[in-house]
This record gives C-alpha cells, structure tokens and sequence, in this order.
C-alpha cells in the first residue's frame, strides 16, 4: 500500500487528471448534441425532482443510478443558480460523466500498478485511454460508460487488494461497490463473479495467502455489502436482471413530461448499435486501428512471458475471458453491439498496449541498427515516436469529430424554441431537435407514416432533392445546412390547415 503516497504517482495522476480535465471541458463546451440515450436519461433525472424516489425507480425502466447521480448534481448546482433551463440539466449530466471518467482513471492507474508493477506502462496506457476518441467523448456525454466504469474500476480494485493482502473488509466493500455499479447497469455483478470464484477456490483448497475462515468472512461480507445495496431495488422492480431491450421515448411526450415507453416489441433506438458491427471491429474502431498491434503483443506478453503473482494472472484473465463471454452473448443472442459494449474490455486491457508498443519499437531498433548495437536511448526513442504519433491520430480524429456535429440540428430547435408553440406538434428525423426545442415530437424514419395531427415536419433534404410530397399543404419555413462538412440541409415546413 506504500505506493498510494509515491511522489511518481502524485506526478503522473496529476498529468492524468489534467488531460483528462482540459479534453473533457473542451468537449463539453464544443458539443453540439448529447447522445439520444441522454436525453432519456436526464428525463429519468427531472422526474426526481417532482415525484417520490420509490415511485420513479419503480416507473423508469432503465436503472436509476445514473439519473440519481444527474439529480443529485442539478441540486448541487442550486447553490449557485436558479437557473432550472434544459442546459442546466443537459450540463448536470455531462459533469456526472466527467468527474466519473475522473475518478475511475485514478482507481485502473492503481489497479495498472497492481497488475503490472511497472508503472511507466500503466501512466501510458491510461493516458492513451484517456485521449481515445470514444473513451473521450463518453467521459463528456450524457451516457452510462464511464459511472459505470467508475464503479467497476473501484470494485476491481478491492477484489485486487483484498486478495493479495488478504483483507476480509476489502472483499465487503467490494460488495458495496457492486452493488452502486449494479444501480448504474447491471453488469456490474460480474465482480461477484471474480471475487467469489477467488475466495471458493481458497475455501476448497487454503493457502498461506487465505485460510478457510478468512475467506468464509470475506464471501459473506462481500455478498452482504452487494444485498444491502441492491435488495431495495430488486425488491422495487420485481427482477434481478432486466430483460435487454431497446427503449425511446414516448413520441408524445416533451422534455417536461413524465418519461412513457413504448411496447418492448417495438421499433426503437439505443443509440450507435445497429448495422453490420462485430467485437473484433469495435476493438479496432475504438483503438483508432493504430494501437491494435500493440493491445494483442501486449497482452500476449503479459500472459505468456511477464512473472506475475496468481491473484494478478487469475484477475486479469478472469475479467478477459468473462467479458469476452458477454459479448459473445451479446452479439449473437441480442443481434446487436456498439461500441460502447466493448469499452470496458478494452478499457481494463489499455495497460498491456505500451507493453506492445515497447516490444515493436525495441524490435524496430533493432532492424534499423544497421549491425550496430542498439542503445537503451534508440529504444526509448522509437517508443517515444509511436506514442506521439498515436496520440496525435487520436486528437485529429476528437477536432475532427466535434468540427462535423450536426449544428443544423441546434440551428433548428433554436427555430422552432422562437416560432412555435408548446402545444404544436413537430414530426423530426431525430428526436433530439425538439428535445432541445423543448417541444412535442414524432420522431419519423418514413416519410409516409407522418401522422396528421403534427404542425410541422423537419426533413433532411439532399443535394438535388425534389419538394417533398407528404399528400397536405405545406410551406417551407426554415433552412439550414446540417453541419458545416456535409451537402445536406434541414427544412423545417409548416402544416397549412
């Protein structure tokens, strides 16, 4: 434990803390829309405020966690305004994923230093987390990634440090922890799994590390600590687990409603999951193609060459094989995966990508060396010139990504917010428009399905695209192009009676 008050780790958490802040900030202040799935979630958060907790949780079918946490920091800001706009909410949401991709940072550099005793590797690989592009953009977006990941990271360290020091009150607050994650999304449960496996195996067969007793009390703490959390809420619900199933938001409903859902058989939206996706192209989308040598050479390495303790190779491998598992089940089961299904793989492996990265430019020196003896100095500069060039891939693609955003979406909900009323109805091709309007939307993906009774309809419209024939009078009130890198534009037209 000597190592929490390192002068290195004082310095490298303050660099980490630092980039991630000065990334995070400039994301939320350049982001022009949050995720679809945000906007269900703050309206989760609102409803706290109005409604008793028991009743929300109980009517809300996604987890309460992270709305709870959005709530918790509206309130906080009430300090200091009173100021109760959609973009305090909006912001209150994007703060929680901050401080979140904040603190789990600092809990995986620990769980690095405890998995790898080397920490020039884990500074690296948090590091170059910190800057990918999907690891970014999730830490400033109203999504669940990084809450969940924070107590994922955190539970993961306890486990670690119960079972090499053999502390039975660590496996207790891992259980505690688990059951936080569990608020937040449910696979969070998997560290029962980790630590209940480690302590049956010290039941069945002690060591010197854990007698019988010992890790009897950690298993009963750590389930106990998870009951105590999670009981309430299984209790609230009536299930354990619930069924995965693709959510939207009610097509009548406005920012200020209470949050309805549609039927789970339903046509509906999560948010980047659909289309022709695998695990293995996610892994190497989210790694940006570049650091995926060096995440498989890495790993290799570890698991095959690196002298580690058993509870560091069993941990390790323990988290790979069940996630892998998941994402299996995941995509062959459930027909979809994003992206943001397999973050929290590639988040736990990121320190084994410097370890690649080491190994390749060691073998680069050594073929550029011309038969003279490669130096330690070579070594470490080609190492330095891979990490530089990946990390300057990653900050061109996060430029590149907030300078194409769909600002015609904002342009038109600031259109609709001056010249209609709360009470028109507005047909969008994404509901996020009169989400910032803060008006009634259908959110249409066919044009002839429109309903009669909207007053107005937004239409993406594409170079050479003819007037479009919705069979009733309209007129073109709005124009705007959608997003500064893209020929098409957004009409907005009025329903003549």
């Amino acid at each position: 434990m000597q190592r929490l008050i390192e002068k290195t780790d004082f310095k490298n958490l303050t660099i980490l803390t630092l980039v991630n802040l000065i990334i995070g900030i400039y994301l939320i202040s350049t982001m022009v829309l949050i995720s679809k799935d945000g906007t269900l979630y703050i309206n989760c958060a609102r409803q706290f405020t109005t409604h008793n907790p028991i009743s929300v949780i109980s009517n809300i079918e996604t987890a309460p966690g992270y709305p709870f946490l959005i709530f918790l920091i509206h309130k906080f800001i009430d300090f200091f305004t009173n100021n109760n706009s959609l973009q305090r909410w909006i912001l209150s949401a994007q703060m929680v994923s901050l401080f979140s991709k904040l603190v789990g940072s600092v809990f995986l550099y620990y769980i690095g230093t405890l998995l790898l005793d080397q920490k020039k590797f884990v500074f690296w690989g948090i590091l170059i987390l910190n800057i990918l592009p999907d690891s970014a953009e999730y830490g400033s977006d109203a999504l669940t990634e990084w809450p969940h990941l924070m107590f994922l990271s955190i539970g993961f360290l306890l486990l670690l440090c119960g079972a090499q020091y053999r502390k039975s009150q660590m496996f207790g607050l891992a259980g505690i922890t688990t059951g936080l994650g569990y608020l937040v999304r449910s696979e969070s449960c998997q560290l029962l799994i980790y630590g209940g496996i480690w302590l049956l195996f010290n039941l069945v067969r002690p060591t010197n590390r854990m007698k019988r007793p010992k890790a009897a009390v950690a298993l009963l703490l750590m389930a106990v600590g998870f009951i105590i959390i999670a009981a309430p809420y299984m209790k609230i619900k009536g299930y354990a687990f619930p069924k995965q199933r693709m959510l939207r938001l009610s097509e009548t409903s406005s920012v200020s409603d209470n949050v309805k859902f549609v039927s789970p058989t339903s046509t509906a939206y999560t948010g980047e999951i659909m289309g022709n996706k695998t695990i293995m192209k996610n892994i190497f989308e989210t790694l940006v193609y570049y650091f995926v040598p060096g995440l498989f050479i890495g790993c290799w390495h570890y698991f095959r060459k690196q002298s580690k303790r058993i509870e560091q190779g069993f941990f390790a491998a323990a988290f790979i094989i069940l996630n892998v598992m998941m994402l299996l089940w995941q995509q062959n089961y459930q027909h979809f995966i994003s992206r943001r299904h397999t973050l929290p793989l590639i988040v736990f492996t990121m320190f084994c990508v410097p370890i690649g990265m080491q190994i390749i430019s060691d073998w680069i020196s050594e073929r550029t060396s011309r038969g003279k003896s490669t130096t330690e100095k070579n070594r470490r500069n080609w190492y330095y010139i891979l990490i530089a060039l990946g990390v300057t891939i990653c900050f061109v693609k996060l430029i590149k990504h907030t300078s194409s955003q769909k600002s015609g979406y904002r342009d038109a909900a600031m259109w609709l917010n001056k010249n209609t009323t709360p009470e028109d109805i507005i047909a969008v091709p994404d509901k996020r428009i009169t989400y910032y309007a803060e008006r009634n939307g259908m959110e249409y993906s066919d044009e002839r399905q429109i309903s009669k009774r909207v007053n107005y309809i937004i239409r993406v419209v594409k170079e050479n695209d003819v007037t479009p024939s919705f069979g009733r009078n309209i007129e073109e009130k709005y124009l705007t192009w959608i997003d500064k890198e893209n020929s098409r534009k957004l009409v907005i037209y009025k329903v003549l009676r």
